[in-house]
């Protein structure tokens, strides 16, 4: 069974002010994401990611089409107490401590009297959040509310956790954290769907991605798969700060780092480098081929949607 399974997902809007017109933020959507995978659904500002997470969390209902995730409706509220959500940008009122508004939301998705008290305080230490439970959340800086966020959208055990740019806010410290967390709940086998631009943490955390431009998806596959081309070109470091004129002459990219030389050659003059190499007797560290990037393959592909949608305008 799918952990979510959408199909043929469409969401028109009408803009304008006096003569409205059609706008269609989503077009036809099929895609599936399996049970215990990190899922990451990429995409520019206005692709439609937060678009169709608001029609998954019923949020906003769709033009047309459908989904389903664990395996029921999108209207049926046992699957809805089986899912948290983390908004792109959430919002808690002011006056409410850290865990004031837990055991809140708590309450609201079942969680047993009994349990709540213990279970707050634990899920708060899972976001970095253990010393500020009574923390009026007027005083959270951007990147303390953001973790609040995902505690309340784990707090419940949900099988399925969606997360709209999870990262936003965050210093690097608290973006390792929560790629932490996100690989626990993968451990524990739950399906964590999450949207960003940041293509780093994409890379470094998903085990499929999809990426979504102009409303429309443009690829999904497992990252490894998609940039798995080899450019033509190789790395080689070695170890000094001398860069043989022999290597500078075949149109090598050298860059010294420390104690170390850098350079991207292609792969058919390789052989011509090692041998300027062993001629100056200098030791090769390293020489490995040049693969597409996440970020490559990324803005290859907005590229070519953009052309597309140009020409069929």
């Amino acid at each position: 069974m799918h952990a979510i399974e959408i199909v043929g997902l469409v969401k028109v809007y009408s803009v304008g002010f006096w003569r409205k017109r059609p706008k269609c933020a989503l077009h036809p959507l099929h895609l599936n994401v399996e049970e215990g995978e990190i899922f990451g659904f990429l995409g520019p500002n206005g692709a439609g990611k937060t678009t169709t997470l608001k029609m998954l969390m019923g949020l906003v209902f769709p033009t047309s089409g459908s989904a389903r995730i664990l395996g029921r409706d999108l209207n049926d509220p046992g699957m809805k107490a089986q899912i948290g959500f983390l908004p792109e940008q959430p919002y808690f009122y002011d006056y409410l401590t850290a865990r004031e508004l837990l055991e809140y939301y708590g309450r609201l998705s079942g969680v047993a009297g009994k349990d709540l008290s213990a279970r707050v305080q634990s899920v708060l230490g899972r976001v970095g959040l253990p010393d500020v439970a009574g923390v009026q959340l007027r005083k959270f800086s951007k990147g303390m509310l953001q973790r609040v966020g995902i505690a309340q959208a784990i707090l419940h055990e949900p099988k399925v956790v969606f997360l709209d740019e999870p990262m936003s806010g965050l210093d690097p410290m608290g973006r390792r954290e929560v790629r932490d967390l996100m690989e626990q709940l993968k451990a524990e086998g739950k399906t964590v769907f999450f949207s960003t631009h940041i293509l780093s943490d994409a890379e470094a955390l998903c085990d499929r991605v999809a990426v979504i431009h102009l409303g429309e998806l443009r690829a999904v596959g497992a990252v490894a798969d998609l940039t798995s081309g080899v450019q033509g070109k190789v790395e080689i470091v070695w170890e000094g700060t001398v860069v043989p004129t022999s290597i500078k002459t075949i149109g090598a990219t050298c860059h010294v780092t420390g104690d170390t030389v850098r350079a991207v050659v292609a792969e058919e003059s390789q052989d011509l480098v090692i041998d300027a190499l062993r001629r100056e007797r200098l030791r090769i560290v390293s020489l490995v081929p040049v693969r597409t990037t996440l970020e490559q393959y990324f803005v290859e592909k907005l590229k070519r949607s953009e052309k597309t949608a140009g020409s069929l305008a």
